[in-house]
């Protein structure tokens, strides 16, 4: 795969390169080493694209995760404890099946990695709230999150979301005193960049 485009959010695009240069060239590495291709499996059953054969988010994060753990990245989950302090008087909810938590995909010399090809909502949440909450509990000073451009979204399940329109909602929404530097990073397809190229080339008529 391919990096189709970089946003640096409260100064990410600064502070990253010059605190992680190394680990960030990790992360372009493992980046390039998915084959993306590999992972066009999923036959559709959506009516607006019957029977087209879509990535797969499910194997490309599986990917993904061999290779970020292979370079002793680590998956950190916390248990949400939740306060019932502020529960009304009166009110009585059953308990809560199974242990709630937050997870970030990968940690690594208080960097952390978000791998999305989800909803847009998940998107803004990872960098504007999931990120800060990991760097207040002390894991985390940076992030880098990884998202689809338009073109690989465009063939994959609806409702997933993409860098460009991450990158405008981002622009437009602006800092706040609580963000902390992050790296939005758009992967694709290295066989769009071919394609591309061959466009572009002249053609000479015999």
């Amino acid at each position: 795969m391919i990096i189709g485009g970089q946003y640096g959010f409260n100064g990410g695009d600064r502070v990253i390169p010059e605190r992680w240069s190394d680990i960030l060239e990790e992360i372009e590495d493992v980046i390039a080493a998915v084959d993306v291709e590999s992972h066009k499996r999923k036959k559709s059953k959506e009516k607006t694209m019957p029977g087209q054969m879509l990535y797969s988010p499910k194997t490309m994060n599986k990917a993904f995760d061999e290779r970020f753990f292979s370079q002793d990245w680590e998956r950190k989950r916390i248990r949400c404890d939740y306060p019932t302090k502020y529960y009304r008087e009166g009110y009585m909810p059953p308990p809560i099946k199974g242990a709630p938590y937050r997870e970030m995909d990968y940690i690594k010399d208080r960097l952390g990695i978000e791998l999305q090809f989800g909803k847009y909502s998940f998107m803004v949440y990872n960098v504007c709230a999931k990120m800060t909450i990991f760097r207040n509990l002390g894991f985390i000073d940076a992030g880098v999150e990884i998202v689809p451009m338009k073109a690989l979204a465009d063939e994959m399940s609806s409702g997933v979301s993409y860098f460009e329109q991450f990158v405008w909602d981002l622009e437009n929404r602006g800092v706040a005193d609580i963000d902390i530097p992050v790296l939005i990073l758009g992967i694709d397809g290295e066989s769009r960049n071919d394609d591309r190229i061959r466009e572009s080339e002249p053609v000479f008529n015999a």
